[in-house]
């Protein structure tokens, strides 16, 4: 049994929360940059610090960008793996530290997840997929064969993503989307079938 430390304290780390307890582990502090009145699952949240943490940490925030600042920000942390027991997960998959798998998400053969990735509720990600850092694959998204995303890159609840699709870095697909062509790195795109809308600052 671990005890995994927090930082987070909103809802995703509520859930998040509960998926440790659920793999046999336990949540020690729970920090936040905005801790007041903040509770996740009857452990009160604390003010963040500007020191080291050098315990075992597992970033519970949902946006890509905030993940990757945190850290960036705490790089002598060791990071957790939190992974749903109702994850069907094949045994030839990587999956990388500072990830979360959560409940009926479906990862199969040969994929390889990246450190600090999401895998939300329902997603599939299918044979050889390739996702990289920082990545989230949102409730009930899909993910068909041999697609690669890229860094930091988000996959909307609902979408689709056909096989041997590239998602570049810090692209967005928008929920309910159907992807059937590349899509560049910082790209938004939206539809049946994905068009590009506008491109990321």
């Amino acid at each position: 049994m671990a005890t995994i430390n927090l930082f987070g304290g909103s809802g995703h780390a509520k859930v998040i929360s509960d998926l440790i307890y659920m793999q046999g582990d336990t949540v020690g502090i729970v920090y936040d940059d905005n801790p007041e009145g903040k509770e996740i699952n009857g452990t009160k949240v604390k003010g963040a610090t500007d020191g080291r943490i050098n315990e075992l940490l597992m970033v519970a925030i949902g946006s890509n960008e905030s993940r990757y600042l945190i850290v960036r920000r705490y790089p002598d942390a060791i990071y957790a793996k939190v992974i749903a027991p109702s994850a069907q997960i094949s045994r030839s998959v990587q999956i990388d530290d500072g990830t979360v798998v959560m409940h009926g998400a479906i990862i199969q053969a040969e994929s390889k997840i990246g450190k600090h990735c999401i895998i939300n509720t329902g997603a599939s990600v299918d044979h050889e997929c390739i996702v990289g850092d920082f990545a989230h694959i949102a409730p009930h998204s899909t993910l068909c064969g041999n697609v690669h995303v890229g860094e930091g890159a988000f996959i909307g609840a609902g979408a689709t993503v056909i096989p041997g699709i590239k998602i570049g870095k810090w692209a967005t697909v928008a929920a309910g989307a159907t992807v059937v062509s590349d899509v560049p790195d910082r790209a938004v795109v939206a539809g049946v079938p994905a068009k590009i809308i506008r491109y990321k600052d």
